[in-house]
C-alpha cells in the first residue's frame, strides 16, 4: 500500500515546536501516514502519540534524521515533492503527480522552513508551489494533500479513545476507554485486587473469542474489563446496573455501557428484572459484543477458569433453571459463531 510521508526540514525545537506540531497534525488529518523531523524532538513524538491514542490511527513520527541522510536513504521506488514558493504551480502539475504516485510505494513531501538547502531542489522529483504569495507551510501542505487525495482524505475515519460528533451549536464527546483507561477507572472506583484479577481473566477469554469473530474489538475489550465495576458499589444482582450507571457517568460509549448492563448470566428477562426490583432497562444481551462479554464472564468463577457445565450446575443448584437454559443457549451460539471449543480456552 502506498504511503505518504512528510519530511520536515529546518525545525528548531526551542522556537518551532508549535508550528512543526501543526505540520504533523495537518499531515495526519489530511491523509499522510507519518512525518520525519530533521532534528530530535521527543516532545512532538509524544504529543502526536497522544493524539493517536485519543483519536485513532497509526500516524508515525520519527525525529532526528538530517536532510542528507534523508535524501540518501529514501527508497528507490518513491518520489519527493518539494513544497516551495518558487516551484511550478500545483494546478499545472497535479495530474502528472497523480500519475507518478500510482506507480510508487512511497510519496515524500518535503516541507521546509527558511534557507532550504539546494539538495532539496536538486533531488526532488517535483518542486511545487501552491501559490506565488507568502503562505504558511501548514496551509500549503493541506492544499497539496487535498489535491493529491482528491478530497477523499476528508471522509477517512479513525477510531480512538474519543469520538467527537459535531452539531450546529455544540458537540458530543464519547469515550472509548483503552486498557490503561479501564484499569485507571477500576482503581478510581476502589476495585480490590480480587475484582481486578477477575476482570483481567474475563477480558482474556473475551479477546480470544474476538480473534475468531467479526466484532468491535474495542467495545469487547472495554466491556469485558469493566463488566463488574458495579461491584465496587454493591455485590449482588444490582451490580450490573450500578456498573452501567458508573460507565454512563464516565461518559463511556453506550455500546460499552450496555455490555456492562447485560453481562449477568445470559441476561435478565423483563419479568425477572421487575421481580428483582431492578430499574426498567433491557438486561438481555442482543449485540454480538454483549453476548461475548456475558459468555466470557460465565467461564470465570472468581479468578478461576471453569467449564460451562460447572457454571450451569451452580445455576441449577440455586433453582435458576430458566437462566441456566439461556446460558446454555448463549454458550452454544458463541461456540458456533467462533468455531472454538470455548471450554478449552485458557486465561
Amino acid at each position: 500500500m502506498r504511503q505518504i510521508i512528510v519530511y520536515r526540514y529546518g525545525h528548531r525545537p526551542a522556537r518551532d515546536k508549535r508550528i512543526t506540531t501543526h505540520v504533523a497534525l495537518t499531515a495526519r488529518a489530511m491523509g499522510a501516514d507519518g512525518i520525519i523531523i530533521d532534528v530530535p524532538d521527543k516532545g512532538i513524538e509524544e504529543n502526536i502519540a497522544s493524539v493517536n491514542r485519543n483519536f485513532g490511527g497509526n500516524f508515525n513520527v520519527q525525529s532526528g534524521m538530517n536532510v542528507n541522510t534523508f535524501m540518501n536513504t529514501r527508497i528507490e521506488n518513491g518520489i519527493i515533492i518539494h513544497l516551495t514558493m518558487y516551484g511550478q504551480p500545483i494546478e499545472e502539475k497535479i495530474e502528472e503527480i497523480r500519475k507518478r504516485v500510482e506507480s510508487v510505494d512511497k510519496v515524500y513531501i518535503f516541507v521546509g522552513a527558511e534557507k532550504v538547502p539546494g539538495i532539496a531542489y536538486l533531488k526532488s522529483d517535483f518542486n511545487i508551489s501552491v501559490t506565488n504569495q507568502p503562505i504558511s507551510e501548514v496551509s500549503a501542505l493541506a492544499i497539496l494533500l487535498d489535491r493529491l487525495n482528491e478530497g477523499k482524505e476528508l471522509s477517512r475515519s479513525t477510531h480512538g479513545r474519543l469520538k467527537i460528533s459535531g452539531h450546529e451549536r455544540g458537540k458530543d464527546v464519547t469515550f472509548y476507554p483503552d486498557r490503561k483507561d479501564c484499569m485507571d477507572l477500576l482503581l478510581k472506583h476502589s476495585a480490590n485486587e480480587w475484582l481486578i484479577e477477575h476482570s483481567i481473566a474475563v477480558n482474556s477469554i473475551a479477546m480470544k473469542i474476538c480473534d475468531k469473530v467479526n466484532c468491535n474489538r474495542e467495545v469487547v475489550d472495554a466491556g469485558s474489563f469493566l463488566h463488574d465495576i458495579g461491584r465496587t458499589v454493591r455485590n449482588d444482582i444490582w451490580h450490573s446496573f450500578e456498573g452501567y450507571r458508573i460507565c454512563k457517568d464516565e461518559r463511556i460509549a453506550d455500546e460499552i455501557c450496555r455490555c456492562v448492563l447485560k453481562h449477568t448470566g445470559a441476561g435478565i428477562e423483563k419479568g425477572e428484572a421487575m421481580e428483582l426490583g431492578l430499574p426498567p432497562e433491557n438486561y438481555m444481551p442482543e449485540t454480538l459484543e454483549e453476548k461475548i462479554v456475558a459468555t466470557a464472564d460465565n467461564l470465570i468463577h472468581g479468578n478461576e477458569r471453569i467449564t460451562i457445565q460447572d457454571q450451569l450446575k451452580r445455576y441449577e443448584e440455586k433453582g435458576l433453571h430458566a437462566a441456566a437454559e439461556r446460558m446454555r443457549a448463549l454458550f452454544q451460539e458463541i461456540s458456533q459463531k467462533s468455531g472454538l471449543d470455548l471450554d478449552a480456552l485458557e486465561i
